[in-house]
């Protein structure tokens, strides 16, 4: 098996372990029972667990553990965890003690993942930059792997959460007309057997992961790289101090105002497409795939566009993704008076790959070629740390909030609501086109001092 071949499984099971639970999260929560706090406490353990990951996980990963011993030890930690998730909401009311709520052994068993599943998105990417020739031309054939990963782990569920009682047999009315009715948002799964049918996302994300586990024991070997004499021993460190630099400042801000907004299209989007387009709540995640689809092209051609562009004209059309796409959801009308009113809010979320791509993606690819070898997997996670960490945590209670301010007598506000994180974007794509400028090459001594 090719070196690009086992790359690509890595980050298809990879990715598969997260969008198999994250995209039914919320509403599985609700269907539990949780408060407000509780679910956003819930959803923030990723943050968590980035920001922890900053400051431990990957100070091993870099100079004292080998990255694929760390893989497949993280992963089976981690994925027993999540398979917890799973199965404990069910035989709570027998195992629990009486008077303790169920959302901390759940948020104890999700911190544990994150806490062992976070720090392994920039070790996958480490492995891929140090063992690869070509990793500025390569990672996206291999990254894009990952958004097919997470697609496939998303859409089956459209079926599972059928409520198939609901459902006339196949030869009564012939695979057309029962394909319609499966598909139908009011046939879904209610009430119990919702909550059972999404807690299988979290077996699926177990599985996936004692997979990855197991595989990553297949991987070269990517040994850990001790700190040379004279500098840190922690890894973190070293990476914090490429932060003097201008240009890698500014790319750091401008990477935590984009993570932030980012946020804001897993938190808005979906009441969106329910409340004011008119989408069967079953179909909200098919809707969001989309997203992940145009990944997949996107990912492919970032090499060459990042030749042919370079990396200032590249992210900056990746934020203004987020400007586009957000300013559109801003002026989608009231009430849809044709079918391309509600079909726009629908396809402009192929957009979401040129964020995701252009601007994540190419960050990522950024950081190995500017970041010295030696703290490479502590700068990945320096830049997870805004991407998944501090911006996700801040958008996670902003977007909301603001929400919540918009919104009288039960109807959202969408256009004011949306046009802050559009604005909000354009933002950061100025502070990129007036402050960012790299040199021409990776770091050397003249531009890196001390490093």
């Amino acid at each position: 098996m090719s070196l690009r071949t086992k790359f690509s499984i890595m980050m298809f099971l990879e990715f598969f372990i997260w969008g198999a639970w994250l995209p039914l999260a919320f509403p599985f929560l609700v269907s539990l029972g949780f408060g407000y706090w509780e679910i956003s406490f819930f959803m923030n353990a990723f943050a968590i667990a980035s920001i922890t990951g900053l400051f431990f996980s990957n100070q091993f990963a870099d100079r004292n553990f080998a990255a694929e011993k760390f893989l497949a030890f993280s992963h089976l930690i981690g994925g027993v965890a999540i398979l917890g998730i799973g199965f404990v909401p069910h035989y709570w009311p027998t195992l629990g003690p009486t008077g303790v709520s169920l959302f901390w052994p759940l948020f104890g068993l999700m911190l544990i993942h994150s806490l062992f599943y976070v720090p392994t998105i920039s070790i996958t990417n480490s492995i891929v930059f140090t063992n690869m020739k070509d990793a500025k031309n390569d990672f996206g054939l291999v990254r894009l792997w990952g958004t097919i990963g997470w697609i496939a782990a998303s859409l089956p569920f459209v079926f599972i959460l059928v409520d198939w009682v609901k459902i006339p047999a196949l030869s009564d009315i012939g695979f057309t007309a029962w394909l319609g009715e499966a598909l139908k948002g009011e046939n879904g799964k209610q009430g119990e057997a919702f909550k059972n049918g999404v807690a299988m996302t979290y077996v699926a994300a177990g599985i996936a992961s004692l997979l990855l586990a197991a595989f990553s024991l297949t991987l070269p070997h990517t040994p850990p790289k001790p700190a040379p004499v004279g500098e840190s021993q922690f890894a973190w460190l070293e990476s914090m101090k490429l932060l003097s630099q201008p240009f890698m400042l500014v790319l750091f801000l401008a990477t935590f105002i984009d993570a932030t907004v980012h946020m804001g299209f897993f938190l808005l989007t979906g009441s969106f497409l329910i409340d004011r387009v008119g989408i069967p709540p079953q179909w909200v995640m098919p809707v969001m795939s989309i997203s992940q689809v145009a990944e997949i092209g996107t990912m492919a051609i970032l090499g060459i566009v990042l030749k042919r562009f370079g990396w200032r004209t590249t992210m900056i059309v990746g934020i203004l993704g987020h400007t586009a796409r957000f300013g559109v959801f801003a002026l989608f009308p009231e009430h849809g008076a044709t079918t391309f009113d509600l079909v726009l809010p629908i396809l402009v979320n192929v957009l979401h790959g040129i964020c995701y791509a252009f601007f994540f993606a190419a960050v990522y690819i950024f950081v190995d070629e500017f970041f010295p070898k030696d703290a490479r997997a502590s700068a990945q996670g320096l830049f997870n740390f805004l991407i998944i960490g501090i911006g996700p945590l801040v958008g996670g209670f902003l977007w909301p909030y603001l929400q919540g301010q918009f919104t009288a007598d039960g109807h959202v506000d969408y256009r004011t609501l949306f046009l802050v994180p559009s604005g909000t974007a354009a933002v950061a794509a100025v502070l990129l086109l007036l402050f960012f400028h790299p040199p021409k090459s990776g770091p050397k001594p003249e531009i890196m001092p001390g490093l």
